[in-house]
């Protein structure tokens, strides 16, 4: 099994704890988006979208993180990443939506290439565009029932979509104090082997320069 992920990519990062929650053996094959790989010949064979994650796994090549992990899940399902109860596997999907298809979708790095070089907009403007749009969605989140985790007394597809996103609102500044649940679900996991050793600092092609 093949991973193409890059370090500091969050819907990477999802890949990458899912596995690692699984206990699956895979080979990381870095994508270096800054160096726009990802748009290269080498890389567009593999995954035509030219996006991160990409897993290989025999003839199958799957694209989208959340894809990815319900197929790791249909795979490989214990420990399992979904209820059992089909209402609550449902919410525990919405939850991960919240911030895999109204959150990062509009705060990722093309997105932000494109106000910063297209629409010629400041560094100070796409902060507040980040900060604007991942607080909206935390605010759902932070209403949503469940303990010690974000859905659950179990870790489930929602947490690992949480984590990454957390990373994401300190890396552009927002103010987290908003939402004091968020960040306690989140100490909690990352004391879970599975998403310590998945966050990006530890990943091989973790580069702070860039």
């Amino acid at each position: 099994m093949i991973l193409y992920s890059y370090w500091r990519s969050s819907a990477a990062w999802r890949a990458r704890i899912a596995l690692a929650w699984k206990g699956i053996d895979y080979e990381v094959r870095a994508v270096d988006l800054r160096a726009g790989v990802h748009r290269g010949a080498d890389y567009t064979q593999v995954n035509p979208q030219g996006l991160v994650p990409c897993l290989v796994d025999g003839g199958a090549v799957l694209s989208q993180s959340l894809a990815i992990i319900e197929y790791l899940e249909e795979r490989y399902p214990i420990p399992a990443l979904l209820p059992a109860d089909p209402a609550a596997r449902a919410k525990a999907r919405a939850a991960a939506l919240v911030v895999a298809a109204d959150i990062h979708p509009i705060n990722n790095l093309r997105v932000l290439n494109y106000l910063r070089g297209e629409l010629d907009q400041p560094q100070k403007a796409l902060d507040r565009w980040m900060a604007h749009w991942i607080a909206e969605g935390f605010r759902v989140l932070e209403a949503t029932s469940g303990s010690p985790y974000l859905f659950s007394d179990a870790v489930t597809i929602a947490d690992i979509c949480l984590v990454p996103q957390m990373y994401n609102a300190r890396r552009f500044g927002v103010d987290l104090s908003a939402f004091p649940r968020l960040c306690a679900v989140e100490a909690r996991l990352m004391e879970l082997p599975a998403f310590d050793l998945s966050r990006p600092d530890k990943q091989p092609d973790a580069d702070w320069s860039k």
